[in-house]
């Protein structure tokens, strides 16, 4: 069970660049957006209504430019490259023929697709298996939501309060059962692991806070790093912060 989390938390921190260290204080039920379209709910439906488990995690609000946060947030595989650059993570993201691809570097592999984004949300399909030595790999679907809220920060930055939910369907339904059992310790699991490695990006916040020329001179270094979304990232990160928009709600 402790590494079916693992591979939760990687659906959920695969599409969570530069989120902050969550407070597991009460445990929260995720909740998708009432503006997403019909089609795209009844898609996520057989995930949604067959959870074998279920999370959300509040986090703590960070400082960070918004344009900043939601262009890595955006750009899955090229934020990857920078928590590498950083030595904050090991996921790679990578774009094949069919979709996004992701490995956690630690046996975690599936399919992720954003299928719904609005100002403030995103939602994104997962679908993937932890891959073990000995006992046969764990497969599984999550439909994964992030949300955040904006309002006025320091310097030009804003203070973003983030939220991830997941819904997490086993494909076992030996698996399944089991986890429906132990609900709350799965889920309890699940917070643990998506806390520990979401602490990573607040480490890449830091980062492109701290000295962003480094950080960018960096990814320059790195072969592998796509140029023209580097381009594009550096021209955001080093523009004059725009006046801080209105607060966004969730």
């Amino acid at each position: 069970m402790q590494r079916l989390q693992l591979l939760i938390a990687a659906l959920v921190t695969a599409v969570s660049v530069a989120l902050t260290s969550p407070v597991l204080a009460a445990r929260l039920v995720p909740a998708l957006s009432a503006d997403i379209p019909a089609g795209v709910r009844a898609r996520l439906a057989p995930v949604i209504d067959d959870a074998s488990l279920s999370t959300r995690v509040q986090g703590n609000s960070f400082a960070a430019r918004r344009d900043v946060f939601e262009y890595l947030l955006d750009h899955p595989v090229f934020a990857t490259h920078v928590t590498r650059a950083v030595k904050a993570a090991r996921y790679r993201i990578w774009q094949t023929p069919s979709g996004l691809m992701l490995d956690d570097g630690w046996g975690a592999v599936g399919a992720i697709e954003v299928v719904y984004g609005a100002p403030g949300v995103r939602v994104i399909y997962a679908k993937g298996e932890y891959q073990q030595t000995i006992l046969p790999n764990i497969r599984g679907q999550a439909v994964v939501t992030i949300d955040w809220t904006s309002t006025a920060g320091p310097d030009g930055k804003n203070m973003i309060a983030p939220a991830v939910g997941a819904f997490v369907k086993l494909d076992s339904r030996v698996l399944s059962v089991a986890s429906a059992l132990a609900g709350s310790v799965a889920a309890a699991k699940a917070e643990k692991e998506a806390s520990r490695l979401v602490r990573v990006f607040e480490k890449t916040t830091r980062a492109l806070n701290d000295n962003p020329a480094a950080v960018l001179e960096t990814l320059r270094q790195r072969p592998e790093t796509p140029r023209r979304e580097l381009e594009e990232f550096a021209r955001v990160l080093l523009s004059a912060p725009a006046a801080t928009a209105r607060s966004t709600a969730r």
